[in-house]
């Protein structure tokens, strides 16, 4: 396979020049025929072949076949992404304890963000939220909740890390289901407290408090996983 500086192949050279190609690109706009490219990149066919297959698989590009055929821009899907990092994690050994210990500093600046940000229907997104707080009285309605917050949360924090953390951190959690978390309807009703004064501090742009009461949650509900572990 021919080597090029730094030992990249020609074929992992032309997969990152589609992929560049791609992301100059929105989503689904044409890049070019194969023929085309050919001379674009000035690579052989198979070579071209491989590579297209690299970018593919990492979602970049999309490649038809027939009439109106050749390379199209394709974007990876980021709730793919998300599950594969969390079940990366759950095989590394990590637990719902250690998600937790980094995603709770990132939830809590998330939380401070959140107050300053101005988008009138993210906010008016979370006010809805908050008016429905009492509702999610079950497990998996709380489970629900708490996702839906989270996500409210880190959209409006306007950091794309923020959410990309706080999703790997809560899709995580969703397969904790079992643990036996919010079963005690005491901790569904503090839950729900903690949520409450939460979306209040963020629609009353208090970052100090928004950011005491994410840190309550998250050490509210380290202690209920602690327990129902030891």
């Amino acid at each position: 396979m021919q080597q090029l500086g730094h030992g990249e192949t020609l074929v992992a050279r032309t997969a990152r020049e589609l992929a560049q190609l791609s992301l100059g690109l929105e989503d689904g706009e044409f890049i070019g025929a194969e023929d085309d490219l050919l001379q674009r990149l000035g690579v052989s066919r198979p070579t071209l072949r491989q590579a297209a297959k690299i970018a593919e698989n990492d979602r970049l590009i999309s490649v038809r076949r027939g009439i109106r055929g050749g390379f199209y821009a394709s974007r990876p899907d980021a709730n793919d992404a998300i599950r594969t990092l969390a079940r990366y994690l759950r095989l590394k050994g990590a637990t719902l304890l250690d998600i937790m210990a980094v995603s709770r500093l990132v939830a809590e600046e998330a939380a401070g963000l959140a107050c300053q940000c101005t988008e009138a229907a993210l906010r008016a997104d979370l006010a809805r939220f908050a008016e429905g707080i009492e509702r999610a009285d079950s497990v998996s309605a709380l489970i629900d909740a708490e996702a839906l917050l989270a996500s409210l949360v880190a959209r409006m924090s306007g950091n794309p890390a923020i959410e990309l953390v706080m999703a790997i951190g809560y899709s995580f959690g969703m397969e904790e289901q079992g643990t036996g978390l919010y079963r005690d309807p005491a901790h569904r009703a503090e839950a729900r407290r903690l949520q409450s004064g939460l979306c209040q501090a963020i629609l009353d742009g208090d970052g100090d408090i928004a950011r005491l009461m994410m840190r309550r949650r998250s050490a509210t509900m380290a202690e209920w996983i602690a327990q129902l572990q030891a």
